[in-house]
C-alpha cells in the first residue's frame, strides 16, 4: 500500500489537503463549551409555600410528591428535605436514563398530584441539572442614587433579560434579587368597627372590582364584540373609589375605611455587590454555541446597556470562559513549544533542517484532520476533549520521530531513497498499530466507569482515539511522502544522518550497556527490586479530585440558625462586606431565598452566600483567618463553611451526599423521634465523633395552641379563626391586577406589631356578630422543633454524619444501638460511592492489562514477550510517583492522566524495541558465523543502538515541550502542572527502563527458547 501511494505525490498531496480543507470547515462549526454537555442524572422539584413549617411542609406536600414519584423509570435514589417555607425532593436516576424522558415523565406526574395539594400552593418546580446549566456569566445590575427599585426589577425582567435571550448561542437567562411592586390595603379597623364592618367587607369590594367576564360576546348587527367590564381596577386610586357594602344595604368609598398605596413585596431575598443592593444576570449558554464566540456579544451587549442606561451600573463577574481558554491556551503552548523542541531535538540528534521541516508539517496537519472525527462523533470542542488532544500529541510526535528514524537507516543501509521510504514505513508498520492499540486499550475502558466520570472519559477517548489514528494515517502516508519530496535532490549523495551530539551519547550508552549486562542477574534483580519500593511511593501521595488550583476568590457560606427574617440577614452580610472593606476587588452574595429558575440547592430565608475576590493568595489566606475569627466573636451559634469559589468543575465534579452517614427511622411511628427522647438516645450513641444531620438540627418557633371547646362554644369555626391569623400574619393575597402579562398583586397590609399584642387587641366575630379578643382562644408559646424534616424513598429518617477515621467499624455497635430503640439504621454517603468506583476502576484497568497482553501477544506471537512490556510499566508509574513526592504534589484526575500518556509513550518505546530485537534475531539466525546465543545477544546490543535515536528524541523532545508549564502561573498551568509531573517523571524512569530494562528482561524469559 505505501508503495502504491508514494508512486502517486499528487494524489496523496491533493488528498491530505482536501481533508485539512473539510476539517478547516468542520472546525468553524464544531460548538466550544467549557464542558461536555453531560446528563447529569439527577431531577430537582423543588415546593416553595411561604409560612409553613417543616413539618407542615413534609406532611401536606413532600410525602404526597414522593409516593407518586416511587414509580418513576430507572430511579435509583429518592431524598427530600423539608425547612421553613421551602421543600425540596433530588431524584437520581440510573446513568443511562434518558433525562429528556424522565423530565417528562416527572412533570406530568406533578401534574396528576397537584390535585390533592394545598389549593394555595404555586406549581412545584422541576429542575433538570445539565453541565450546560452552569452560568458562563455574571451580569451584576446595580440602580444608581434614587431610582426606584422595583423599576429597575422591571427593566431587567422585560427588556434586559430579552435583549440578552436574543444573541445567538444564549440558552437561558436568570435573575436574582428581584423585588416586585405590589398594592398594600391597610384598613382601618376603627372605622371598620365604628360602621360594623370587618376587613373581610373590604377584600370582598376589592375581588367584586377585579373581577372580569368570563368570555361572554354581544351581536350589533352583522359584528360580534367581546364584553369588557369598564369597571375593573387599575390602581391604588381606582381601588380607594370602590364601594364597601354591608348586606347590600349601607355603602362607604374604601378610601374611607383603608389606605391603599404601592409599595415594595416584603423581600425574601436580596442580593449584593460590594455591599450595595442590586440584581444579578446569569447567562448560559446553549449546547452547540461556541463560548469564545458568545462571550464578546456578551460584552458588547453590556457595552450598550451602560450607554442605554446610564442610571444603572453594569458589571461582569465570575467569567467561566477564562476556564475554556486555559485549556486553549495550553494546548497552543504545547503545540508551541513542542514543535519548536521537536526542531531542535532533530537538529541536534540528526544534523539537518529538513527533519524538523516535515515534523512541523505533520504536527499540525494532523491535529486539524482529528477534527473531522470529532464532527462524526458529535464531540464538542471543551477542555475535556482538548485535553485529550494534548495527550495524543506526544504520540503523535513519537509515531513521526519513529517513521523518519527508521527512513533514515535505511537509506544509511543503502537504499535508494523510494525504497528507504517503502521498507522504512512497512517495518515499524506493525509495531506502531499495536502501540496504538495498547494505548487505546488502556485509556478505552474508562469510558465503563459509571457516573460522570465515564461520560467525561468518553470525550477524552474520542478524541486521543481521532488524534492517534491519524497520526498513523499521516505517519504511514504523509511523512515518507513528505521524506522523498525534500531529500529528492541529495539522491546518490552519502548519508549523514547523524550528529556528533548524538554519537557521543551512543558512545556513553554502549559503555553503560556493556557494564549492566556484565553483571546482567544483579542489575535485573535491582531493576525488579524498585518496582514495589518505588509503587510504595504512592502510599505517602496526598490524593485528591482536582489539583489545587491557586484561586484568589473564596465563597462564604453562613447559616445564622436564627429566627431572623431577609432584611437582618442583608444587614448582617452587609457588615461582614464593611469589616473586609479594602481587602477584596469585588464581593456579591446572594442572600435568603434565591429567585433563579435553575437553581438546585437549598435556600432559605436565614442562609447566605458571599463570594469575595481577593488580589493575591496571602490577602486571601489572611481575610479567611479574619472571617473565621469575625464569626466566632460576633456569630458563634452560625455555621460558616470558608472554601474556595467552586468554578465549572467543582459544580460538576462535587457530592451532595456526606462523606459517612448514619440514618435510622422509627419503626413504630414513621415520624421524626420527639426531641427529648431523641436527646436521651443520642447521649447514649456508642461513639463520639459525629455531627448532627440535617434532620436533628433545631431551630426557635413560635407556637400557636387553639382553644377547639372554647371555639365551639362561642359559634365560632376553627377554619374562621385560621383565616383571621393568616390575615393578621401572613401575607394575605387578595387579588392580582393582571395587564399584558404584567401582574401586580394586592395585599393585606402586614401588621409590624409583636404578636402577642395583635393577639390581645385583634378580634374575631362569633354566629352573632359578637367580636370576641383573638387571645380567648389562642394561646401562644415558645419553642424549638427541627429545622428540617428529611426522608427518602422508605420515608422520615434522622441522622448524624461520622467524621472520624475508619468510621465503617463502628457499623455494628450502632446497628446495635438501633436496633435496642426500635430504630431501622442504614448507612450510606460518599464513602461507599468511593469504594464502589475504586473497585470499578479496579476492574476496569485488569480489564486493559488483559486487552494490553492479547494485543502483544498476537503482535509478537509469543506469550512471554508481552509480560516484558506489561513489567515496564510499574517502573514508569514508579517513576512519576516520585517526581510527584519530590514535588509535594498529590495524586488527582490531572496526575492519573499523565500516568495514562506517559504509559502510552512508554509502551509504544517497548514494544518498537522488542519488535526491532525479533527482527534481527531472525536475520543473525539465518546467518552461519551466529549460533541462537550469540544471535540473541547480537540483537539485544544492536536493537539498542537502533532505537536509540527515537527513544531518547521522543522522551527529551516531550519532556522539554513540558517544562514551561512548570514555571509558568494561572490556572491552566495550575491544572496542568500534576499531569507534568507524572509524565517527566515517568520518561526519565521510562527512557532508562527502554534502554536497558527490556533488554535484560528479554534476555531473562528468552534465553533458553529456540
Amino acid at each position: 500500500m505505501v508503495r502504491f501511494l508514494l508512486a502517486r505525490p499528487i494524489a496523496v498531496g491533493m488528498t491530505f489537503l482536501a481533508l485539512i480543507v473539510f476539517s478547516v470547515i468542520v472546525f468553524r462549526t464544531l460548538p466550544i463549551s467549557l464542558l461536555p454537555p453531560i446528563d447529569v442524572p439527577q431531577i430537582v422539584v423543588k415546593v416553595n409555600y411561604p409560612n409553613a413549617s417543616p413539618q407542615a411542609i413534609e406532611q401536606n406536600i413532600l410525602s404526597n410528591i414522593r409516593e407518586g414519584l416511587m414509580t418513576l423509570n430507572g430511579l435509583e435514589h429518592m431524598e427530600s428535605k423539608a425547612g421553613s417555607e421551602v421543600g425540596n425532593i433530588r431524584l437520581t436516576f440510573d446513568f443511562k436514563t434518558k433525562m429528556e424522558l424522565a423530565y417528562i415523565d416527572v412533570n406530568e406526574k406533578i401534574d396528576r398530584l397537584i390535585s390533592g395539594l394545598p389549593e394555595d400552593l404555586p406549581r412545584p418546580q422541576v429542575i433538570r441539572i445539565n453541565t450546560n446549566d452552569i452560568p458562563v456569566v455574571r451580569v451584576q445590575v446595580l440602580p444608581k442614587g434614587e431610582m426606584d427599585y422595583a423599576e429597575v426589577s422591571l427593566l431587567v425582567e422585560n427588556v434586559l433579560k430579552k435583549r440578552l435571550e436574543q444573541l445567538d448561542g444564549i440558552a437561558l437567562v436568570d435573575i436574582n434579587g428581584k423585588q416586585e411592586r405590589v398594592i398594600t390595603v391597610e384598613p382601618n379597623r376603627a372605622a371598620l368597627a365604628s360602621l360594623g364592618m370587618t376587613e373581610q367587607h373590604v377584600i370582598d369590594a376589592i375581588k367584586a372590582g377585579n373581577s372580569e367576564l368570563p368570555g361572554i360576546s354581544v351581536e350589533d348587527g352583522q359584528f360580534r364584540y367581546y364584553l369588557r367590564l369598564a369597571t375593573r381596577i387599575d390602581t391604588p386610586e381606582d381601588i380607594m373609589r370602590l364601594p364597601v357594602r354591608k348586606d347590600g344595604r349601607s355603602s362607604v368609598t374604601l378610601g374611607k375605611v383603608a389606605s391603599v398605596g404601592y409599595e415594595i413585596a416584603k423581600p425574601v431575598g436580596f442580593h449584593l455587590y460590594n455591599g450595595r443592593e442590586g440584581l444579578v444576570i446569569t447567562v448560559h449558554k446553549q449546547a452547540i454555541a461556541k463560548m469564545n464566540e458568545l462571550m464578546p456579544l456578551v460584552r458588547d451587549a453590556v457595552d450598550q446597556f451602560r450607554l442605554d442606561y446610564p442610571q444603572v451600573e453594569f458589571e461582569l463577574t465570575q467569567d467561566q470562559s477564562m476556564l475554556l481558554n486555559a485549556g486553549i491556551d495550553n494546548l497552543q503552548t504545547s503545540l508551541l513549544f513542542g514543535g519548536i523542541f521537536a526542531f531542535g531535538v532533530l537538529f541536534f540528534f540528526m544534523g539537518n533542517y529538513r527533519m524538523p521541516i516535515i515534523i512541523g508539517v505533520s504536527l499540525p496537519s494532523s491535529l486539524i484532520i482529528s477534527f473531522l472525527v470529532f464532527y462524526f462523533f458529535d464531540i464538542s470542542i471543551n477542555v475535556i476533549s482538548l485535553s485529550g488532544l494534548a495527550l495524543g500529541l506526544g504520540m503523535l510526535i513519537d509515531n513521526s520521530i519513529i517513521v523518519l528514524d527508521n527512513i533514515s537507516r535505511k537509506r544509511q543501509d543503502g537504499l535508494p531513497l523510494f525504497e528507504a521510504c517503502v521498507v522504512g514505513v512497512n517495518e515499524v508498520m506493525s509495531a506502531l498499530i499495536s502501540s496504538v492499540l495498547t494505548t487505546l486499550a488502556v485509556f478505552v475502558p474508562l469510558v465503563f466507569l459509571s457516573g460522570i466520570s465515564g461520560a467525561l472519559f468518553y470525550d477524552q477517548a474520542v478524541s486521543v482515539a481521532a488524534i492517534l489514528s491519524v497520526s498513523l494515517l499521516v505517519a504511514f502516508v504523509l511523512l515518507p511522502l513528505l521524506y522523498k519530496l525534500l531529500f529528492s535532490n541529495r539522491q546518490g549523495k552519502p548519508v549523514s544522518e547523524d550528529s556528533r551530539l548524538f554519537l557521543s551519547i551512543l558512545a556513553g550508552y554502549k559503555r553503560l550497556y556493556r557494564l549492566i549486562f556484565a553483571h546482567r542477574a544483579v542489575s535485573l534483580v535491582v531493576l525488579l527490586a524498585l518496582i514495589p519500593a518505588m509503587l510504595f511511593l504512592s502510599q505517602l501521595l496526598p490524593v485528591q479530585g482536582l489539583p489545587p488550583i491557586q484561586k484568589f476568590d473564596a465563597l462564604l457560606q453562613v447559616d445564622w440558625n436564627e429566627p431572623i427574617n431577609a432584611s437582618q440577614n442583608r444587614e448582617r452580610i452587609a457588615r461582614v462586606v464593611e469589616a473586609l472593606e479594602g481587602a477584596f476587588i469585588h464581593a456579591e452574595s446572594d442572600i435568603g431565598i434565591r429567585q433563579f429558575l435553575l437553581f438546585e440547592g437549598e435556600s432559605s430565608i436565614q442562609q447566605a452566600s458571599l463570594y469575595l475576590m481577593f488580589p493575591d493568595q496571602e490577602q486571601k489566606e489572611r481575610q479567611e483567618a479574619f472571617l473565621s475569627r469575625y464569626f466566632k466573636q460576633h456569630h458563634p451559634q452560625a455555621t460558616v463553611a470558608i472554601q474556595d469559589a467552586p468554578n465549572a468543575f467543582d459544580q460538576l465534579f462535587s457530592s451532595d451526599l456526606p462523606y459517612y452517614e448514619v440514618r435510622w427511622k422509627d419503626l413504630a411511628s414513621k415520624r421524626p423521634v420527639e426531641e427529648r427522647q431523641m436527646d436521651q438516645w443520642l447521649d447514649e450513641l456508642p461513639i463520639q465523633e459525629w455531627e448532627p444531620g440535617p434532620g436533628l438540627q433545631k431551630e426557635s418557633a413560635v407556637i400557636f395552641r387553639i382553644d377547639q371547646e372554647r371555639l365551639a362554644l362561642y359559634g365560632i369555626a376553627v377554619d374562621q379563626l385560621l383565616q383571621q391569623i393568616q390575615k393578621l400574619f401572613g401575607s394575605y393575597l387578595i387579588t392580582d391586577i393582571k395587564r399584558f402579562g404584567e401582574v401586580t398583586p394586592i395585599r393585606l397590609k402586614e401588621n409590624p406589631v409583636d404578636f402577642q399584642q395583635v393577639l390581645r387587641t385583634q378580634y374575631i366575630r362569633g354566629n352573632d356578630d359578637t367580636p370576641y379578643l383573638l387571645s380567648n382562644f389562642v394561646r401562644a408559646a415558645y419553642d424549638s422543633h427541627y429545622k428540617f424534616v428529611t426522608a427518602d424513598r422508605n420515608g422520615i429518617y434522622q441522622s448524624v454524619l461520622l467524621i472520624g477515621e475508619n468510621p465503617s467499624e463502628h457499623e455494628q455497635v450502632l446497628r446495635q444501638w438501633g436496633g435496642e430503640r426500635n430504630l431501622s439504621v442504614e448507612f450510606v454517603g460518599q464513602y461507599f460511592q468511593d469504594r464502589e468506583t475504586l473497585s470499578q476502576l479496579i476492574g476496569i484497568l485488569l480489564i486493559s492489562v488483559l486487552l494490553l497482553y492479547f494485543i502483544l501477544a498476537a503482535q509478537f506471537e509469543s506469550f512471554l514477550q508481552p509480560l516484558i512490556v506489561i513489567l515496564t510499566l510499574p517502573l514508569g508509574v514508579g517513576g512519576a510517583f516520585l517526581v510527584l513526592w519530590i514535588t509535594g504534589t498529590s495524586l488527582n484526575v490531572m496526575s492519573a492522566i499523565g500516568l495514562v500518556v506517559m504509559l502510552g509513550i512508554m509502551v509504544n518505546d517497548a514494544i518498537l524495541k522488542i519488535d526491532t530485537i525479533n527482527r534481527l534475531r531472525v536475520q543473525f539466525v539465518a546467518l552461519p558465523e551466529f549460533n541462537t546465543k550469540q544471535s540473541l545477544e547480537k540483537a539485544l546490543y544492536q536493537a539498542g543502538e537502533i532505537r536509540l535515536k527515537p527513544i531518547l528524541m521522543t522522551s527529551i523532545t516531550t519532556i522539554l515541550a513540558l517544562i514551561p508549564v512548570v514555571f509558568s502561573s494561572g490556572l491552566g498551568a495550575d491544572l496542568q502542572r500534576p499531569l507534568v509531573f507524572s509524565v517527566i517523571g515517568g520518561l526519565t524512569i521510562g527512557t532508562f527502563t527502554a534502554l536497558y530494562f527490556v533488554p535484560l528482561m528479554y534476555w531473562f524469559l528468552v534465553a533458553r527458547a529456540k
